[in-house]
């Protein structure tokens, strides 16, 4: 089973959310990335842009497929991840960590969001 941090919440697009006030930094989860393979190129908005929720934002390209990337809830970007320009890897190696991918200034509701024990069963349900 992928790791599931209990205090992040997450999106049925596997993607992650870790509230600070009313800002969130956002990644994709440890499953996505495992489901992606090497990540080799990130693109990613630029600050200042506003997305509703379910919008793609970026897009990550593996060796295995191009995928989009979805924002789990309404904002606008007030930081993107520029490391990984360079090293596109961490989101591999450390996806809660310096994987991140962007923080948002959240404006919209996060009530859709998933606990980790509502993702963990969502994956199981899935057959992940």
């Amino acid at each position: 089973m992928a790791n599931i941090p209990a205090d992040l919440s997450y999106s049925k697009d596997h993607e992650w959310l870790r509230p600070a006030g009313n800002r969130a930094t956002i990644g994709i989860t440890d499953y996505a990335q495992r489901q992606l393979g090497d990540i080799v190129y990130v693109e990613l908005p630029k600050r200042g842009e506003t997305f509703e929720a379910g919008e793609p934002i970026g897009s990550l390209e593996s060796v295995k497929a191009v995928s989009e990337i979805y924002l789990p809830v309404a904002g606008t970007v007030v930081e993107v991840n520029a490391a990984l320009a360079d090293s596109p890897d961490d989101i591999n190696s450390d996806p809660y960590g310096d994987g991140w991918l962007l923080v948002l200034q959240v404006s919209g509701n996060t009530d859709a969001l998933l606990s980790a024990a509502e993702y963990e069963d969502y994956l199981r349900e899935e057959g992940s």
